[in-house]
């Protein structure tokens, strides 16, 4: 390729990659939410853990999944509170780290912040 040719294409590359990173914001500039899984158990939040072993202990109770509205033009309740159970991690403190989900086999490990 012509050397003459070059700065044309890092131009044309260095727009084509603004135009996509403003394209991932709205309007207003700020990138678009996503509500993070937590939950919370006896007044202490808990962010998801991934990839990591862990076995399941006995029932705790349940625990609340907060209401999450991260869609525009959603009804302000479009996803509301929720209720899962919570169970024991085997070698840890509850107040450490749970485990939720419908049933022991498909619980996830959830670590307090």
């Amino acid at each position: 390729m012509p050397a003459a040719l070059q700065p044309g294409r890092r131009l044309l590359m260095a727009a084509l990659l603004v135009t996509a990173a403003v394209g991932c914001t709205e309007a207003g500039g700020a990138a678009e939410a996503s509500c993070a899984y937590v939950v919370t158990y006896a007044n202490r939040s808990y962010p998801d853990v991934a990839n990591t072993d862990f076995t399941v202990g006995k029932k705790l109770g349940t625990a609340t999944i907060p209401a999450c509205d991260d869609t525009p033009n959603d009804p302000p309740d479009a996803v509301g509170e929720q209720r899962i159970t919570a169970y024991a991690v085997e070698g840890m403190d509850p107040a450490v780290a749970i485990a939720v989900g419908g049933t022991p086999t498909g619980a996830i490990l959830m670590k307090a912040r």
